[in-house]
């Protein structure tokens, strides 16, 4: 082989070596720009509408207040019974003193719903008519009076009275003082008793609701 011969084989094999590293770089190059492409590309989701908070299939329903007094059928001791339990269930405590369960008047204990200069005026403002925007509030407590009035011990009338009360500031201590009741302790507990006696609630569904 000629000196002429073996440097154009040299050559030629150089240029071919070029071009495959050229074609190999110019894929890779390809490549990479799709990944890229892919990656910068926004991906389309559903129109999704943010459904907010769910409360789940008991939640209170908006309504006007119950009637009351109440009317609830039923025997009047039975109905009596039923009372206590839920006050039991509601952590609220029966003045046996005050009460006189035979004349169907059951009377209970100071519950207390709110404690806190931070949540006792917002609790307040809820269960009473607040006239002094300025008192500083630190507690808030109720006092439930119920009576049940029948003509016949099956047709019942079941009126309950709250004595809403709050722990007020006046600069050297604190003391209590009644306020007017906004009728929303005595509404959530007659709420809670036609639940009981009738098994469907006032504030949900009724057990036919899916």
């Amino acid at each position: 082989m000629t000196l002429a011969v073996l440097r154009s084989a040299v050559i030629l094999a150089m240029l071919s070596t070029f071009a495959f590293v050229g074609f190999s770089q110019k894929g890779i190059d390809v490549q990479t720009e799709k990944i890229k492409s892919e990656g910068n590309k926004q991906v389309e989701r559903p129109n999704i509408v943010n459904p907010g908070i769910s409360w789940g299939k008991g939640k209170t329903k908006d309504r006007a207040p119950l009637a009351n007094p109440y009317s609830l059928a039923g025997r009047r001791d039975v109905l009596i019974r039923t009372i206590t339990n839920v006050l039991r269930d509601e952590k609220i405590v029966i003045d046996e003193a005050s009460s006189r369960l035979t004349d169907g008047i059951i009377v209970t204990q100071p519950f207390v719903f709110a404690k806190g200069v931070v949540v006792a005026p917002g609790e307040l403002s809820r269960y009473a008519v607040l006239s002094d925007g300025d008192t500083a509030w630190s507690r808030g407590q109720y006092t439930l009076t119920i009576e049940v009035q029948t003509n016949d011990g099956v047709h019942n009338r079941v009126a309950v009275n709250a004595k809403v009360e709050g722990r007020a500031g006046n600069g050297i201590g604190y003391e209590w003082r009644t306020v007017q009741s906004s009728g929303l302790a005595e509404d959530e507990f007659l709420s809670k008793l036609v639940e009981a006696v009738t098994g469907a609630s006032p504030d949900g569904p009724t057990p036919t609701d899916h």
